[in-house]
C-alpha cells in the first residue's frame, strides 16, 4: 500500500522558524567573532555578587548553530524523537537569546528580575489560554475571553471601589466573569446561536458595559475617595513570599514572590494539567469535545458538561481580568485588556490545547509582544485610556479557524470544535454525520 503524504505540518513550520532564526544569528554575529572590542552581556543573578560576563557574539553564535541543527533534524522523519528534543532545547534557549541580545554592551543587568517579571506580565495570557482551554477541550468555541476578562476587570474594581475590600473585588471579578460565560453557554449550547457569533457579541456587550460603568460610576467614585485623601483607588493586591521557598537562590525570587493571582496562575497550570489528564471529570471533559455523540450514547450528559466548563473558563477569565485592574494596575480603563484575550486564544493554539504548551505559548507570545504598549502606572492617580493592541481580533479568530497541521493529528484541533446539543440528538434520531458549527 503506497504510503501517504504528510506535507507541511506543524513541526516543519517551527523546524523552519528556528533554522531561519539560527541563519540570521549567524550573519549578524559571525562577522564580531573578530572585533577588536568585542561585546559583553553583564548579567546579574544575586545581589552582591559579581554578574557573569557573556561574550555576546560567541554565545549568540553557539545558539544559532543549534537552531540550525535543530531545524534540520527536526525535518528528517527517522530522527522524530531527537528532533523533537532538540526544538524544545531551541526553544527553551529562546529567552536567553533575548536577554543576552538586549543587555549587550550595556550596564549589569539582573536576570533574575527581567525573567520574575515577564512572567508576571504574562500572567492574564496565561489564565485566558487556560479559560479557553475548558471551553474548547469540551467542544464550545470561546473567542469571548477577551470580554469576560475587560468585565472581570471593570466589575471587580467597581466592587472594590464600592465595598473598600480588595478581595470582595477579586471575588466579584471572578463570579462576573462566569455569569458571562454563562450567557455565552446560554446562547450558544441552549439557543443553538453560531458560537463565533456569540462571543462576538459578548466581546461587543462587554466593550459598551465597562465603558459605561466607569463613567457613570467608577470615574464619580474614584474622585470622591481623591477628595477624600483616600488611597483606595489605586491600591493593589499586596505581595508575598512564601516561606523557605523564597529564599532558594535564583529559583525562589522568580516563583515563590509575587501576588496572589500570580500564584493562582501557576497553581491553576497544575490543577488543569492534573484535571484534564487523570481525572474522571477530564475524560468526560474531553469524550465530549471529540465525539459528543458517542459520549451522549455511554451516558454523559453532554449539556450539563459543557455548561459547567465554559462557566469554569469564564471565572478563570475573569481573574484574568482582576490581575489587570486589582493586581497590576489599581484602577480600570476603557479597553483596558487591550486584545490579550485574542492573544491568549493564540497562546492556547500554539500550546496544542493543553496547560504547560498554552503556559509556555502566552510568556512565549508576551515576550515577542515585548513593551511596546505598556501597561498604565500603578502610582497614576488619573484613569487614562488604553492604547490599541497591536494584534487584530481578527487574527486570533483565523488562527482559532485555521488547523494547524491539518495532516498530523497530533497538532490538530480538539474537540468535535463546537457541535451542540441539537446536533448530537439529530445524530440520534437520523443517524447522520454530525454537523460541526463554528
Amino acid at each position: 500500500m503506497p504510503t501517504r503524504r504528510r506535507g507541511i505540518t506543524r513541526r516543519h513550520i517551527i523546524a523552519g522558524f528556528f533554522f531561519l532564526v539560527g541563519l540570521f544569528l549567524l550573519i549578524a554575529f559571525v562577522p564580531q567573532l573578530r572585533a577588536e572590542k568585542p561585546l559583553v552581556t553583564r548579567l546579574l543573578f544575586m545581589t552582591g555578587q559579581p554578574p557573569l560576563q557573556v561574550p555576546t557574539a560567541p554565545a549568540l553564535t553557539l545558539i544559532a548553530i543549534v537552531y540550525l541543527i535543530a531545524g534540520t533534524i527536526a525535518c528528517v522523519p527517522r530522527a522524530h524523537v531527537a528532533g523533537t528534543w532538540l526544538l524544545w532545547s531551541s526553544a527553551a534557549l529562546m529567552f536567553p537569546a533575548i536577554m543576552i541580545g538586549v543587555a549587550a554592551g550595556k550596564q549589569p543587568t539582573n536576570a533574575v528580575t527581567m525573567i520574575s517579571e515577564t512572567l508576571r506580565l504574562g500572567t492574564p495570557v496565561a489564565l485566558g489560554a487556560l479559560a479557553g482551554i475548558y471551553a474548547e477541550r469540551c467542544g464550545v468555541v470561546n473567542i469571548a475571553i477577551e470580554g469576560m476578562m475587560l468585565t472581570g476587570a471593570g466589575f471587580g474594581f467597581a466592587a472594590y471601589v464600592a465595598t473598600g475590600n480588595i478581595w470582595l473585588g477579586v471575588i466579584a471579578a471572578v463570579v462576573i466573569g462566569g455569569l458571562i460565560a454563562l450567557l455565552h453557554g446560554l446562547l450558544s449550547i441552549s439557543f443553538k446561536t453560531d458560537q463565533i457569533i456569540s462571543g462576538t457579541v459578548i466581546n461587543i456587550l462587554a466593550i459598551g458595559m465597562t465603558g459605561y460603568l466607569r463613567r457613570q460610576y467608577i470615574v464619580p467614585q474614584v474622585n470622591v475617595l481623591q477628595t477624600l485623601g483616600s488611597d483606595q483607588s489605586v491600591a493593589t493586591l499586596s505581595e508575598f513570599s512564601i516561606p523557605w521557598l523564597s529564599n532558594i537562590p535564583i529559583i525562589g525570587p522568580i516563583f515563590f514572590v509575587g501576588k496572589p493571582i500570580f500564584f493562582a496562575m501557576l497553581a491553576l497550570v497544575l490543577i488543569t494539567h492534573v484535571v484534564l489528564f487523570s481525572t474522571r471529570w477530564g475524560l468526560r471533559m474531553r469524550a465530549v469535545g471529540e465525539n459528543p455523540r458517542a459520549a451522549d450514547t455511554v451516558g454523559i450528559n453532554v449539556g450539563r458538561t459543557r455548561y459547567i466548563n465554559i462557566v469554569i473558563s469564564g471565572m478563570i477569565a475573569g481573574l484574568g481580568g482582576a490581575w489587570l485592574s486589582l493586581e497590576k494596575v489599581g484602577g480600570f480603563d476603557d479597553g483596558m485588556t487591550a486584545g490579550k484575550g485574542f492573544i491568549a486564544l493564540a497562546a492556547m493554539i500554539f500550546g496544542k490545547w493543553t496547560p504547560f504548551g498554552s503556559f509556555g505559548g502566552g510568556h512565549a507570545l508576551r515576550i515577542l509582544r515585548g513593551s511596546r504598549h505598556p501597561l498604565p502606572d500603578p502610582e497614576s492617580r488619573t484613569v487614562r485610556r488604553a492604547s490599541p493592541d497591536p494584534v487584530p481580533p481578527d487574527a486570533a479568530l483565523r488562527a482559532d479557524n485555521y488547523r494547524l497541521g491539518r495532516s498530523d493529528r497530533s497538532f490538530s484541533r480538539p474537540g468535535g470544535g463546537g457541535q451542540t446539543l441539537r446536533n448530537v440528538n439529530q445524530c440520534k434520531m437520523q443517524n447522520a454525520k454530525c454537523k460541526i458549527l463554528h
